[in-house]
Protein backbone atom coordinates (compact mmCIF):
# COMPACT_ATOMS: atom_id res chain seq x y z
CA UNK A 1 0.00 0.00 0.00
CA UNK A 2 0.99 3.84 -0.66
CA UNK A 3 0.82 5.60 2.89
CA UNK A 4 0.75 9.37 2.94
CA UNK A 5 0.57 11.21 5.67
CA UNK A 6 -1.41 14.35 6.28
CA UNK A 7 -2.60 16.54 8.77
CA UNK A 8 -5.97 14.77 9.56
CA UNK A 9 -4.44 11.17 9.65
CA UNK A 10 -3.13 8.74 7.11
CA UNK A 11 -4.15 8.42 3.30
CA UNK A 12 -3.77 4.70 2.19
CA UNK A 13 -4.23 4.13 -1.72
CA UNK A 14 -3.97 0.51 -2.09
CA UNK A 15 -1.23 -1.46 -4.79
CA UNK A 16 -4.35 -2.49 -7.16
CA UNK A 17 -5.64 1.25 -6.66
CA UNK A 18 -2.14 2.50 -7.97
CA UNK A 19 -2.78 -0.04 -10.83
CA UNK A 20 -5.67 1.17 -11.96
CA UNK A 21 -4.03 4.58 -12.29
CA UNK A 22 -1.18 3.50 -14.30
CA UNK A 23 -3.61 1.44 -16.80
CA UNK A 24 -5.53 4.77 -16.89
CA UNK A 25 -2.17 6.34 -18.18
CA UNK A 26 -1.76 3.92 -20.77
CA UNK A 27 -4.84 3.66 -21.95
CA UNK A 28 -4.82 7.13 -23.10
CA UNK A 29 -1.33 6.52 -24.53
CA UNK A 30 -0.20 7.98 -28.50
CA UNK A 31 -2.23 5.20 -30.72
CA UNK A 32 0.62 5.06 -33.36
CA UNK A 33 3.00 4.37 -30.69
CA UNK A 34 0.85 1.43 -29.12
CA UNK A 35 2.53 -2.44 -29.25
CA UNK A 36 0.38 -4.72 -31.47
CA UNK A 37 -0.69 -6.79 -28.20
CA UNK A 38 -1.92 -3.47 -26.94
CA UNK A 39 -5.23 -5.21 -25.18
CA UNK A 40 -2.50 -7.35 -22.79
CA UNK A 41 -0.26 -4.72 -23.04
CA UNK A 42 -2.53 -2.38 -20.72
CA UNK A 43 -3.99 -5.88 -18.85
CA UNK A 44 -0.15 -6.28 -17.81
CA UNK A 45 0.19 -2.39 -16.62
CA UNK A 46 -3.03 -2.82 -14.74
CA UNK A 47 -2.54 -6.06 -13.10
CA UNK A 48 1.41 -5.78 -11.95
CA UNK A 49 0.58 -5.69 -8.22
CA UNK A 50 -2.23 -8.14 -8.32
CA UNK A 51 -0.69 -10.28 -5.63
CA UNK A 52 -0.55 -7.51 -3.35
CA UNK A 53 -3.49 -7.32 -1.29
CA UNK A 54 -3.27 -5.63 1.76
CA UNK A 55 -6.24 -7.20 3.34
CA UNK A 56 -4.45 -10.89 3.44
CA UNK A 57 -0.68 -8.92 4.24
CA UNK A 58 0.66 -10.58 8.03
CA UNK A 59 2.86 -7.57 8.33
CA UNK A 60 0.86 -4.40 7.59
CA UNK A 61 2.41 -2.22 10.22
CA UNK A 62 5.58 -0.78 11.59
CA UNK A 63 7.84 -1.70 14.47
CA UNK A 64 6.51 1.85 15.53
CA UNK A 65 2.82 1.05 14.86
CA UNK A 66 2.16 3.29 11.61
CA UNK A 67 1.18 1.69 8.24
CA UNK A 68 3.71 -0.17 6.88
CA UNK A 69 4.49 1.62 2.95
CA UNK A 70 5.44 -0.23 0.02
CA UNK A 71 8.88 1.00 -0.09
CA UNK A 72 9.62 -0.36 3.27
CA UNK A 73 9.13 -4.13 1.86
CA UNK A 74 12.09 -6.09 0.30
CA UNK A 75 11.90 -9.35 -1.84
CA UNK A 76 9.34 -11.55 -0.62
CA UNK A 77 9.40 -14.88 -2.37
CA UNK A 78 6.14 -16.28 -1.86
CA UNK A 79 4.64 -12.94 -3.02
CA UNK A 80 6.87 -13.07 -6.03
CA UNK A 81 5.36 -16.49 -6.46
CA UNK A 82 2.10 -15.41 -6.69
CA UNK A 83 2.44 -12.79 -8.91
CA UNK A 84 4.08 -15.14 -11.34
CA UNK A 85 1.60 -17.79 -11.13
CA UNK A 86 -1.46 -15.37 -11.26
CA UNK A 87 -0.06 -14.03 -14.40
CA UNK A 88 1.51 -17.15 -16.17
CA UNK A 89 -2.73 -18.49 -16.11
CA UNK A 90 -3.73 -15.37 -17.82
CA UNK A 91 -1.02 -14.89 -20.68
CA UNK A 92 2.82 -15.80 -21.35
CA UNK A 93 3.11 -12.45 -23.17
CA UNK A 94 1.86 -10.75 -19.85
CA UNK A 95 3.96 -13.52 -17.82
CA UNK A 96 7.31 -11.69 -19.73
CA UNK A 97 6.09 -7.91 -18.89
CA UNK A 98 5.25 -8.41 -15.39
CA UNK A 99 8.77 -11.33 -14.78
CA UNK A 100 10.52 -8.15 -16.14
CA UNK A 101 9.12 -5.69 -13.63
CA UNK A 102 9.71 -8.05 -10.64
CA UNK A 103 13.17 -8.44 -12.14
CA UNK A 104 13.46 -4.17 -12.38
CA UNK A 105 12.26 -4.10 -8.54
CA UNK A 106 13.83 -6.86 -6.87
CA UNK A 107 17.43 -6.80 -9.07
CA UNK A 108 19.29 -4.98 -6.62
CA UNK A 109 18.53 -7.72 -3.88
CA UNK A 110 20.45 -10.75 -6.21
CA UNK A 111 23.97 -9.66 -4.18
CA UNK A 112 22.60 -10.73 -0.94
CA UNK A 113 20.09 -13.07 -1.59
CA UNK A 114 19.84 -16.55 -2.67
CA UNK A 115 16.52 -16.55 -2.90
CA UNK A 116 16.20 -14.04 -4.99
CA UNK A 117 19.14 -14.69 -7.03
CA UNK A 118 17.71 -17.89 -7.71
CA UNK A 119 13.90 -16.80 -8.39
CA UNK A 120 15.54 -14.41 -11.33
CA UNK A 121 17.86 -16.95 -12.61
CA UNK A 122 14.33 -18.79 -13.41
CA UNK A 123 12.40 -15.84 -14.50
CA UNK A 124 15.15 -14.77 -16.91
CA UNK A 125 15.17 -18.63 -18.62
CA UNK A 126 11.28 -18.43 -18.78
CA UNK A 127 11.48 -15.04 -20.46
CA UNK A 128 13.61 -16.44 -22.83
CA UNK A 129 11.40 -19.43 -23.48
CA UNK A 130 8.01 -17.78 -23.74
CA UNK A 131 9.96 -14.84 -25.71
CA UNK A 132 10.80 -17.48 -28.15
CA UNK A 133 7.29 -19.50 -28.09
CA UNK A 134 5.39 -15.87 -29.34
CA UNK A 135 8.21 -14.77 -31.82
CA UNK A 136 9.27 -11.75 -29.34
CA UNK A 137 12.54 -10.59 -29.72
CA UNK A 138 14.37 -9.65 -26.76
CA UNK A 139 14.63 -5.04 -27.93
CA UNK A 140 11.05 -5.57 -28.63
CA UNK A 141 10.02 -7.08 -25.07
CA UNK A 142 12.07 -4.16 -23.62
CA UNK A 143 10.75 -1.13 -25.54
CA UNK A 144 7.18 -2.52 -24.48
CA UNK A 145 8.10 -3.34 -21.26
CA UNK A 146 9.66 0.47 -20.61
CA UNK A 147 6.07 1.55 -21.29
CA UNK A 148 5.32 -0.41 -18.08
CA UNK A 149 7.58 1.21 -15.90
CA UNK A 150 6.67 4.41 -17.04
CA UNK A 151 3.21 4.27 -16.11
CA UNK A 152 4.16 2.63 -12.98
CA UNK A 153 6.73 5.22 -12.26
CA UNK A 154 4.07 7.85 -13.15
CA UNK A 155 1.18 6.44 -10.81
CA UNK A 156 3.38 6.12 -8.22
CA UNK A 157 4.40 9.96 -8.22
CA UNK A 158 0.59 10.60 -8.21
CA UNK A 159 -0.65 8.32 -6.04
CA UNK A 160 1.97 9.47 -3.51
CA UNK A 161 1.89 13.34 -4.29
CA UNK A 162 5.47 13.99 -5.54
CA UNK A 163 4.38 16.82 -7.88
CA UNK A 164 6.71 19.60 -6.90
CA UNK A 165 5.62 23.59 -6.26
CA UNK A 166 5.22 26.25 -8.17
CA UNK A 167 4.75 24.35 -11.52
CA UNK A 168 8.61 22.88 -11.29
CA UNK A 169 8.64 19.91 -13.37
CA UNK A 170 9.95 16.61 -11.94
CA UNK A 171 11.64 13.31 -13.69
CA UNK A 172 9.59 10.64 -14.20
CA UNK A 173 11.31 7.61 -15.89
CA UNK A 174 13.03 7.12 -19.55
CA UNK A 175 9.82 6.30 -22.05
CA UNK A 176 9.67 3.37 -24.65
CA UNK A 177 11.27 5.90 -26.95
CA UNK A 178 14.04 6.34 -24.99
CA UNK A 179 13.43 9.62 -23.88
CA UNK A 180 13.17 11.36 -20.65
CA UNK A 181 9.26 12.86 -19.53
CA UNK A 182 8.72 15.41 -16.73
CA UNK A 183 5.69 15.91 -14.36
CA UNK A 184 4.49 19.69 -13.65
CA UNK A 185 1.57 20.17 -11.55
CA UNK A 186 -0.19 23.16 -13.46
CA UNK A 187 -3.20 23.39 -10.28
CA UNK A 188 -4.63 21.71 -7.78
CA UNK A 189 -6.34 19.88 -9.92
CA UNK A 190 -4.49 19.73 -13.24
CA UNK A 191 -1.23 17.64 -13.96
CA UNK A 192 1.13 17.77 -17.46
CA UNK A 193 3.52 15.77 -19.35
CA UNK A 194 6.74 16.85 -21.43
CA UNK A 195 6.84 15.88 -23.68
CA UNK A 196 3.19 14.40 -24.36
CA UNK A 197 2.78 11.14 -25.13
CA UNK A 198 -1.15 10.46 -25.23
CA UNK A 199 -3.43 10.32 -28.12
CA UNK A 200 -6.07 13.41 -26.64
CA UNK A 201 -4.75 16.56 -25.49
CA UNK A 202 -6.37 16.34 -22.20
CA UNK A 203 -8.49 13.24 -19.85
CA UNK A 204 -8.92 12.25 -16.20
CA UNK A 205 -8.01 9.60 -13.76
CA UNK A 206 -9.72 8.84 -10.56
CA UNK A 207 -9.38 6.36 -8.25
CA UNK A 208 -10.20 5.39 -4.28
CA UNK A 209 -7.96 6.42 -1.32
CA UNK A 210 -8.45 5.95 2.37
CA UNK A 211 -8.17 8.32 5.38
CA UNK A 212 -7.24 6.16 8.75
CA UNK A 213 -7.45 8.69 11.48
CA UNK A 214 -5.71 6.66 14.04
CA UNK A 215 -1.80 7.55 13.60
CA UNK A 216 -0.88 4.39 15.86
CA UNK A 217 -2.23 0.70 15.75
CA UNK A 218 -0.76 -1.81 18.27
CA UNK A 219 -1.10 -4.91 15.91
CA UNK A 220 -1.63 -5.46 12.04
CA UNK A 221 -5.61 -6.67 13.08
CA UNK A 222 -6.29 -3.30 14.28
CA UNK A 223 -5.00 -1.78 11.31
CA UNK A 224 -6.63 -3.88 8.74
CA UNK A 225 -9.90 -3.32 10.91
CA UNK A 226 -9.39 0.58 11.07
CA UNK A 227 -8.79 0.22 6.96
CA UNK A 228 -11.78 -1.75 6.28
CA UNK A 229 -13.47 0.98 8.28
CA UNK A 230 -12.10 3.96 6.92
CA UNK A 231 -13.96 6.44 4.76
CA UNK A 232 -13.20 6.46 0.99
CA UNK A 233 -12.63 9.30 -1.08
CA UNK A 234 -12.48 9.33 -5.20
CA UNK A 235 -9.42 11.78 -5.98
CA UNK A 236 -9.48 12.88 -9.60
CA UNK A 237 -6.52 14.69 -11.89
CA UNK A 238 -6.75 16.26 -14.71
CA UNK A 239 -3.91 15.34 -17.29
CA UNK A 240 -3.38 18.58 -19.73
CA UNK A 241 -1.08 18.83 -22.64
CA UNK A 242 0.85 22.06 -21.71
CA UNK A 243 1.16 25.26 -23.94
CA UNK A 244 4.63 25.72 -22.66
CA UNK A 245 7.43 24.02 -21.24
CA UNK A 246 7.99 24.05 -17.84
CA UNK A 247 10.65 25.14 -15.56
CA UNK A 248 14.00 22.61 -15.45
CA UNK A 249 13.31 19.59 -13.79
CA UNK A 250 13.97 17.69 -10.31
CA UNK A 251 15.30 14.24 -10.72
CA UNK A 252 13.28 11.89 -8.89
CA UNK A 253 14.97 9.44 -6.83
CA UNK A 254 14.43 5.21 -7.78
CA UNK A 255 10.99 4.08 -6.41
CA UNK A 256 10.85 0.34 -5.08
CA UNK A 257 8.43 -1.80 -4.34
Amino acid sequence: MIVNYSENGWEVITQRAHGIVAAQLAFNWRVADRPLRWVETVLAIAEHDDAENELDGETLITAAGGPLNFDMKSFELPHCKKLASLTITKSRYIAILTSMHMEFLYGEAEPTSNEARQFLDEQRSLQATWRKELGLSKAESLRIYKLVEWCDALSLLICKGDMQPEERSLEISTGPDDKIYHLTQKDDNTLSINPWPFEANDFMIRYDSRLIKTIQFKSSKEFREAFLDAPITEKTWTIAKAAKPATPAKKRNKLKK
